[in-house]
């Protein structure tokens, strides 16, 4: 079973809202997911993120794949770079 960490849209018609989840590869965009990771508002200027860095660290370390997006995601609030120098460190 291959984990990503993605978006997941929520919201109303024209009014997006995402989640960061873990999901399985396999689910759809908006189906099942394993766990909430955090938000994300793009509406917001700037935009206005929430992230649980204990439980994105704890996926990222398990082999969970970023999107590209919620990698920039993740790169902006400085968990890439932390999860690098942890990589690095072992």
């Amino acid at each position: 079973m291959a984990v990503k960490l993605r978006l997941k849209r929520m919201g109303a018609k024209k009014r997006p809202f995402y989640r960061i989840v873990a999901a399985d590869s396999r689910s759809p965009r908006d189906g099942r997911f394993i766990e909430a990771v955090g938000t994300y508002n793009p509406l917001i200027s700037p935009a206005e993120t929430k992230i649980d860095e204990e439980l994105a660290m704890k996926w990222l370390r398990n082999g969970a794949i970023p999107t590209d997006t919620v990698r920039n995601i993740f790169s902006k609030a400085g968990i890439m770079t932390k999860f690098a120098k942890e990589k690095q460190g072992k």
